[in-house]
């Protein structure tokens, strides 16, 4: 039996968390949660992950920051992310920084676990 895909989502806001969290495990993913730059940055050092959702803004930078400095040490695991800044100019930094998909809150959430599937298909 294969384990299941890993995501580690690192999102601020509780209520978002736990939503995605719901969603993506319901998928048949195992979702692991940070809530600022640095715990995510931890997290992805310390254990595995196929996926990674990043917001744009946490309490200790940005997500952009934090897409970054996965990229000095990961640069094949996905990175999605999800969140309330909806122009071309945020989106366009994303992906320069390192991402391959920007889905916009709260508009792509019905889209969230097909992009999530897609992603870590790639891998």
């Amino acid at each position: 039996m294969n384990s299941p895909r890993r995501i580690l989502c690192v999102e601020d806001d509780q209520d978002i968390c736990e939503l995605l969290g719901i969603l993506l495990s319901r998928a048949g993913y195992e979702v692991k949660s940070a809530p600022t730059l640095e715990e995510g940055f931890n997290l992805a050092r310390k254990e595995s992950f196929d996926l990674y959702m990043l917001d744009q803004m946490y309490s200790d930078g940005t997500g952009l920051e934090l897409c970054r400095r996965l990229r000095e040490f990961d640069s094949f695991t996905p990175i999605l992310f999800f969140s309330g800044h909806a122009s071309a100019i945020d989106r366009d930094r994303a992906m320069e920084a390192g991402a391959q998909s920007y889905l916009i809150k709260p508009d792509d959430l019905g889209i969230i676990v097909d992009t999530a599937g897609r992603l870590t298909a790639e891998r």
